[in-house]
């Protein structure tokens, strides 16, 4: 059985679509040296970002550090391999987000709501059976507080897990519909169809909140 270290980094490709090689990283000739100091460094500029994202998936300190360790080490092993096609910073926050995931699959599920109760419900005429008022026009601009983000994050942690990591990974993470298959597993159809069933999930979550302007 391979190492997860090794496991976490052979499930992240590069995304070159055919592009050319990226102007060489200056770090990545003293990393693949073995260079000490340099690796310390790299740790220092990547670790926050690559543990914010497993904090967002795992919702876990503990799991987090652990999994953006294990991407760590999985990317030293991996630096020969690297080409470039992708920056360095977006290599190791793949593996990160991998790593995560990998961790996810092996906790003990958790109770989930069902999707279905959130999704909206339509008449025979296709119009909404519930009323749907609009957001406040000062919704958006609100929802940059920090008060409204941590309310954000709460709704999407009721989402049911196959559906939260999707919307975490294309809107959150900003990936790609490809390179979310790629990471979950799944075709990049079964993407599309959850993403956008987590988004209206999401959006009846945040109804009450934001109709009319927060409260």
């Amino acid at each position: 059985m391979p190492h997860p270290a090794q496991s976490t980094a052979g499930a992240v490709s590069e995304s070159s679509g055919g592009a050319p090689p990226r102007p060489a990283d200056p770090r990545l000739d003293p990393l693949r040296r073995g260079d000490a100091a340099a690796y310390e460094q790299l740790v220092r500029a990547e670790c926050g970002r690559m543990l914010a994202a497993a904090r967002r998936i795992l919702g876990n300190e503990e799991d987090a550090r652990e999994a953006v360790q294990e991407a760590f080490v999985s990317a030293r092993r991996a630096l020969p391999k690297f080409e470039g096609h992708s920056s360095l910073s977006t290599w190791l926050h793949r593996i990160a987000i991998n790593a995560a995931l990998m961790k996810l699959r092996t906790r003990r599920s958790r109770p989930q709501i069902s999707i279905e109760t959130l999704q909206p419900r339509f008449l025979a005429d296709g119009h909404h059976a519930d009323p749907v008022d609009p957001w406040s026009p000062d919704a958006e601009s609100e929802a940059m507080t920090s008060e409204t983000r941590a309310a954000v994050r709460a709704a999407i942690d009721r989402l049911p897990e196959t559906y939260r990591n999707v919307l975490l990974l294309r809107d959150i993470e900003e990936l790609d519909t490809r390179q979310t298959a790629e990471l979950l597993e799944i075709d990049p159809g079964t993407v599309k169809v959850r993403l956008h069933r987590a988004r209206l999930a999401l959006r009846k979550l945040l109804d009450e909140q934001f109709s009319g302007g927060l409260r």
